[in-house]
């Protein structure tokens, strides 16, 4: 169990992964959750950081694709906004919607990775397929009810995982 819930990389945010390191394991795509990942969750608007950070993955050729527990009235403004395709109630960490998307890619999972904010769906569902996984630490602490919760769990199995690392 302790290999799906682990993060193949921990970082503060989306602008602190070393593309150049993804690049040199061979992963030429990107699988990213939405919300406190790549915008906050009560944000409506995209920052022109953003824009630039994923205009710099998609030149050094990455494929970018959301996939996003968020409803499809979300999704779809922000694939308008960030020019992506992207995956709306995903039901992560359900497999379905990662293998979606590495379908609309073309990709494959041993040359992807997933950057999310969330233990118990970004990881614990890329690490099902074997992606190289991401977690940062969210953007906001505003969050889903139910998310709440889970990060009170998510906090405790970091702690006792990476103790045993």
């Amino acid at each position: 169990m302790k290999h799906l819930l682990l993060p193949s990389m921990y970082v503060e945010s989306i602008y602190h992964i070393d593309l150049a390191k993804l690049r040199a394991r061979g992963i030429d795509t990107i699988i990213s959750d939405l919300d406190n990942t790549l915008v906050p969750w009560v944000a409506n608007q995209v920052n022109p950081e953003l824009k630039t950070w994923l205009e710099n993955l998609k030149a050094q050729g990455f494929k970018v694709c959301l996939v996003s527990n968020a409803l499809e009235k979300r999704i779809a403004y922000f694939r308008a906004e960030l020019n992506l395709p992207g995956l709306s109630r995903a039901n992560k960490p359900s497999r379905r919607a990662f293998l979606q998307a590495l379908a609309l890619l073309n990709s494959r999972p041993e040359t992807t990775a997933m950057i999310g904010d969330q233990v118990f769906t970004d990881v614990l569902g890329g690490n099902r397929l074997g992606l190289f996984t991401i977690l940062v630490v969210p953007l906001c602490d505003r969050d889903f009810f139910f998310t709440r919760i889970a990060r009170v769990f998510e906090r405790w199995i970091l702690r006792m995982l990476t103790r045993e690392s």
